[in-house]
């Protein structure tokens, strides 16, 4: 008789409650029981596991391996997933690998060349992959130098921190004066030069931000799927412009991609994405993670969290081509249940290695409260169908 695979999510976004369903739908028909942990009580995902307790706040990286750790040999993880302090648990692999867990995430030195943004950009041109033009600046000085810059050269500029994900912190500068003109409508993410200076001149502390041009659409985000031989598994990418979202198996988005995760040993779950400057796609962010939109391939009838559930537990998936692309779709919300305020929560029917069952708080079955996260919009049959390969 086959196992059951106990997968833990930490600290992870909302959306990755679709990550959570296609595991359990995998095509092993093989049992999964997920563990998530948050500082959230009210994130779907705890809702959505079949265990959930809230994280301690305030740890120090090197604490928070030591909870790890903890967790994983309390639990019994057979594959964690971790983004939460990604690059000090990857640093500690083999203590996980002796408490038999293995790490879905790439080793310390892929981690740590994409946690920097300006030194992935480095990077990456080594390998020739095209990057947009950058600064990267610290004070008002070097903000005007590198705006004048690129609007001399006919570019919109913008910025964002040097270090992050998920698009915080980015902003679009305009020399526009304030008006009511940015009060109508819904908060864009255009910023006034001037109220941009005075912040960064009043600031206590530099700034470390990459400023470069307004990149403009399609944005192609490839997700690939990476083994320990550095050698891809799954690239597919996924377009956006405006509302409108598709697949794409083009090489111009996913030869530069493989490049990348092949070349930086990015193993597992990867997001690198694109969008055009000009006429030509250039590099825009590499995320060392699974992407919170990843879930989408299940239109194309791709399951990469299963597949990467297997690489990661030494059960190699081959080389995978989606058997079809999916139509253009819309992302719409939906949708789902929260925890009752009490927490750890166990579902009662769903044993704990190492530790009896707790049962779930009165009322786990039928909250009355509801969050909301993404759902790739399409009502056709085949999709539904896709979606449960």
């Amino acid at each position: 008789m086959v196992s059951r695979v106990r997968v833990w999510l930490n600290r992870t976004y909302a959306e990755n409650v679709f990550f959570m369903d296609q595991l359990r739908r995998n095509p092993s028909d093989r049992a999964v029981e997920i563990h998530a942990t948050h500082g959230d009580p009210d994130s779907p995902v705890l809702a959505a596991a079949d265990t959930a307790e809230l994280e301690p706040e305030g740890l120090s990286p090197a604490a928070y391996v030591e909870y790890a750790l903890t967790q994983c040999r309390r639990r019994g993880i057979d594959v964690f997933v971790p983004r939460l302090h990604q690059s000090a648990i990857v640093a500690h692999r083999a203590e996980f690998e002796a408490a038999g867990t293995a790490l879905l995430a790439p080793p310390p030195e892929a981690v740590a060349v994409f946690h920097d943004k300006v030194i992935a950009y480095e990077a990456v041109q080594t390998l020739g992959v095209p990057v947009p033009p950058w600064w990267r600046v610290r004070s008002a000085d070097e903000l005007v130098a590198a705006v004048g810059e690129l609007e001399d050269g006919g570019h919109r500029a913008c910025f964002k921190p040097a270090s992050g994900a998920g698009g915080v912190g980015f902003r679009v500068i305009t020399r526009e004066p304030f008006s009511l003109a940015q009060l109508n409508g819904f908060p864009s993410p255009q910023v006034q030069l001037g109220l941009v200076l005075d912040a960064v001149r009043e600031a206590e502390e530099p700034v470390d931000w990459l400023v470069m041009p307004r990149l403009e659409q399609p944005e192609v985000s490839v997700d690939c799927l990476t083994g320990p031989d550095n050698r891809v598994r799954l690239a597919v990418g996924r377009t956006k412009n405006g509302r409108r979202r598709g697949f794409t198996l083009h090489e111009r988005w996913l030869e530069p991609a493989r490049r990348i995760a092949e070349g930086f040993r990015l193993h597992h779950l990867s997001n690198i994405q694109f969008r055009m400057l000009g006429d030509r796609p250039v590099l825009m962010d590499v995320n060392t993670r699974p992407a919170g939109g990843l879930h989408q391939l299940s239109l194309c009838g791709v399951n990469a969290p299963w597949a990467a559930v297997r690489l990661a537990l030494g059960d190699d998936p081959g080389e995978m081509t989606p058997p079809f692309l999916g139509q253009d779709y819309s992302v719409v919300s939906g949708p789902r249940p929260l925890l009752p305020v009490s927490l750890p929560q166990q579902r009662a029917d769903v044993p704990v290695a190492g530790v009896g069952a707790v049962p779930a708080p009165a009322g786990t079955a039928a909250p009355s409260a509801v969050a909301t996260a993404s759902a790739a919009a399409s009502v056709d049959s085949w999709t539904a169908t896709a979606a449960r390969s």
